[in-house]
């Protein structure tokens, strides 16, 4: 499982010179349906981590309404800034910068949590799922989307941080992946997509959607 410090020590630097240019680009960051799964309802409270350009956020807030809740959480200062202006007018979005791990919202007020293709990036994914389960509402839901390796990586794709921004090198096994949301706490894990292994820089990944709630 992934451990605080296996990231390398430029990867902030890698991941904002990757996706500050995408936070007005066209083409799809996602590798997975998260609201489709999630199906979140009018006047619920929805967080959103890793919401990027906010497209998906966008389609939650038409969903949980104006009674509803939903918040945007993403580091990139450009992503926050474009998910702010597609946003406009709708006084049920809020945006937040911060790191997925340390999410500044209050324990226990989540419906539910969706995410899609932004927690591979993260060092510690234990970390981020035991955010997860400190927002949710005992009996909330969540719903991941995220790239998993076929087996461990070697060192030159983990120490590379590129790879990591590229959203491969940040991969670990599901095996992996899947203990780190059972150690957090949360009940009722299971893989509802997976997608055919494929290889990206020289090593295998795919794509799992992931659903579960806080007990």
């Amino acid at each position: 499982m992934a451990c605080p410090g296996d990231a390398p020590s430029d990867l902030d630097r890698a991941l904002e010179a990757r996706y500050s240019p995408l936070a007005t680009a066209a083409g799809s960051l996602s590798c997975g349906s998260v609201l489709e799964h999630a199906a979140p309802r009018a006047g619920e409270t929805l967080v959103d981590l890793g919401c990027g350009r906010g497209r998906e956020l966008l389609r939650a807030a038409g969903a949980v309404g104006p009674g509803g809740r939903a918040i945007g959480v993403d580091a990139n200062e450009a992503m926050i800034a474009g998910a702010s202006a597609l946003a406009a007018g709708l006084a049920q979005v809020r945006l937040v910068r911060a790191d997925v791990a340390t999410v500044p919202l209050p324990d226990g007020e989540t419906d539910v949590v969706v995410s899609n293709c932004a927690i591979n990036h993260a060092p510690d994914k234990a970390a981020v799922y035991r955010e997860v389960h400190r927002l949710l509402r005992p009996g909330g839901r969540f719903v991941v989307s995220d790239v998993v390796s076929e087996s461990t990586l070697p060192d030159s794709v983990r120490s590379d941080p590129a790879a990591w921004a590229a959203c491969y090198g940040g991969a670990i096994p599901e095996a992996d992946y899947l203990a780190a949301i059972t150690a957090a706490g949360l009940a009722d894990v299971s893989v509802v997509r997976r997608t055919a292994p494929y290889e990206k820089g020289g090593v295998r990944v795919l794509s799992i959607t992931v659903k579960g709630r806080r007990p």
